[in-house]
């Protein structure tokens, strides 16, 4: 007894599916098509044997050591089957011996369609109709159980009537598992092999490798869901390639331009991985579905923060992705400024390394790549920091600029004298509920919240560097007549920058451990409340902004303490250093 006595034959991996047209409707195949009305309590075949039925290949494969007699490598089977997306009643069946039939009346009639240069007992693995077409269709099938490991692709526009083959410049020895067409762009083909991906954009002609980093794997079925190819592989997952809208821009046509941007997609606002300024490489927990998982957080070649998960899945990229297109390396300074929905500017990023003696605040931004070809940028969606103080561990981490709210935003590349400009769509995460009213709120808030950490950061650069000239100042009067008198003015002019600047922050703060035994001065304290407004997505409760008022009360007495003795006892010093005539330049020979 084998599959040649039985009445209906069917695959390990039949084909089964609902009716695109009515959800009360389900499809399954073996040799022939059947159909259930009542979600698979009866079935009724709609379809004759839609294979060749050859009695030689239906014998039993082999008893407990030749072969497998359970039946389950049963052949001469339908592999492929799907009802048209664009037309109820339209079928389309491949077999695993190299047929392909169609319907166009609702089963009652079938026609053999098959390729006239597909290879008998091909096994036809998938068969696409287009998005944009009902009349044209694509089929992959495969030959290696036969030692053949060649491609094969076809497309039809016309229901089969007449067929192309497509495999273009796909490699010889890298045979086809599953075809797609992209939902939005005609013409952009996704195709699945044993060892990969393959991507054509105009319709199979000539075909692109899309390894990146997906492992060497067979690739069984392909889904293109909103801005994400989602990929099925044999042993290795689901992989998922994010910002497919990027691959529908790309063309010949910008090939020979000087740059060419691309319009980034439609953006989720979700936090971006963050990093510290100082660029240290370490191994990180955090809790996910309740197991610790652990990741590095890392730079890349142009400063830009990497997140590699140690043992679980990688998010999507964070921030926004900006793609373009240089058509040569170039020497001078790239830049991609990123501007609001009114043109106003919120940060530009450079291709130029700073100085290594550059600290200032955003000489740790990554860089912009200026290859030749397709390069990309991650904007992180944050506004600028507040300004810092250099050295200063009290705000670290806590001093960054808020994130961007749902909304418009531009980007705008510049190379040279030549500059393009798109823009791109901020959403907010589906699963929140605040409103555009709250993220404007909160938004506000954060801003405000910065500037005032900015003031109070350059209240304390102001009192340093003052205080520095101060010293300079009073170290030439030394050996002079005039010493005495300038060192006396000198300290009593620091000894009260020492008592605003030891309100505004703790200068003996060194590290994590002096939170336990040093108390945070003002600078940490309106810090601190940043974390705690953009904790989530909501309106910030008013307590938030008592906080902000009560500190920014302190501050602004501190700032007028600052400014009086600026106004007042520096000009006094001042004064006295043009009355005593001391010199500007004291040579000395000791170090």
């Amino acid at each position: 007894y084998g599959p040649v006595d039985a009445r209906y034959r069917f695959q390990w991996t039949y084909p089964i599916q609902v009716s695109p047209h009515d959800p009360g409707v389900l499809y399954a195949a073996g040799n022939v098509v059947f159909r259930s009305l009542d979600q698979g309590s009866s079935w009724e075949p709609i379809s004759p044997d839609l294979t060749r039925n050859d009695s030689d290949k239906l014998q039993p494969s082999g008893g407990d050591i030749t072969g497998d007699a359970s039946g389950a490598e049963t052949y001469c089977t339908v592999f492929s089957f799907l009802e048209s997306p664009h037309e109820e009643g339209v079928f389309w069946a491949g077999s695993d011996d190299g047929l392909v039939h169609i319907s166009r009346d609702g089963a009652a009639t079938w026609q053999n369609v098959t390729p006239p240069d597909l290879e008998e007992w091909t096994r036809v693995d998938m068969i696409e109709v287009s998005p944009h077409d009902p009349a044209t269709a694509y089929l992959s099938g495969t030959r290696y159980k036969f030692d053949d490991n060649r491609p094969f692709l076809f497309k039809t526009t016309d229901y089969g009537t007449t067929w192309q083959a497509i495999t273009g410049n796909l490699p010889e020895d890298d045979f086809t598992r599953c075809i797609r067409e992209d939902t939005e762009r005609r013409g952009l083909l996704y195709v699945g092999t044993e060892t990969g991906i393959y991507v054509s954009f105009n319709d199979g002609e000539i075909w692109h490798s899309m390894r990146g980093n997906l492992p060497v794997v067979p690739v069984y079925d392909l889904e293109i869901k909103d801005d994400d190819l989602v990929v099925a592989t044999h042993g290795r997952s689901f992989w998922v390639l994010d910002g497919v809208s990027q691959l529908r821009q790309v063309s010949g046509e910008f090939a020979d331009e000087v740059m060419h941007l691309l319009t980034p997609p439609k953006k989720i606002r979700l936090a971006a991985p963050f990093r510290g300024r100082d660029g240290s490489t370490s191994k990180n927990y955090q809790l996910a579905l309740g197991a610790a998982v652990a990741f590095i957080d890392t730079k890349g070649e142009y400063g830009e923060p990497q997140r590699k998960m140690l043992d679980a899945g990688e998010n999507e990229h964070g921030g926004v992705r900006v793609w373009y297109w240089l058509k040569d390396e170039t020497e001078g300074e790239v830049t991609l400024t990123f501007l609001d929905a009114n043109g106003e500017e919120i940060k530009t990023y450079s291709s130029k390394k700073p100085d290594e003696d550059d600290k200032s605040d955003d000489s740790d931004d990554p860089k912009v790549p200026a290859e030749a070809g397709m390069n990309r940028f991650d904007w992180s969606m944050r506004y600028p920091g507040a300004h810092t103080v250099p050295g200063d561990k009290t705000t670290e981490g806590v001093g960054r600029g808020p994130l961007a709210p749902p909304g418009s935003y531009q980007v705008r590349l510049t190379v040279g004298e030549q500059s393009q400009t798109a823009s791109f769509d901020m959403v907010k995460d589906p699963r929140v509920e605040a409103t555009q009213e709250d993220f404007d709120a909160q938004f506000a808030l954060l801003l405000r919240i910065r500037d005032k950490l900015s003031d109070t950061h350059d209240s304390i650069n102001k009192i340093r560097s003052t205080r520095s000239q101060v010293g300079e100042w009073a170290k030439r009067a030394e050996g002079t007549g005039a010493h005495d008198v300038i060192s006396d003015a000198a300290d009593s002019l620091k000894a009260k920058l020492d008592e605003i600047e030891g309100a505004l922050i703790q200068t003996e703060y060194k590290g994590a451990r002096d939170r336990l035994h040093m108390p945070i001065k003002l600078n940490a304290k309106l810090a601190g409340l940043t974390p705690v407004v953009s904790a989530g997505d909501y309106r910030p409760p008013q307590q938030a902004y008592a906080v902000l008022d009560h500190f920014s009360e302190l501050l602004d007495t501190q700032f007028t303490a600052l400014q009086n003795v600026l106004d007042e006892d520096l000009a006094e010093f001042q004064n006295l250093l043009a009355e005593l005539e001391i010199p500007a330049i004291v040579p000395r020979s000791e170090a």
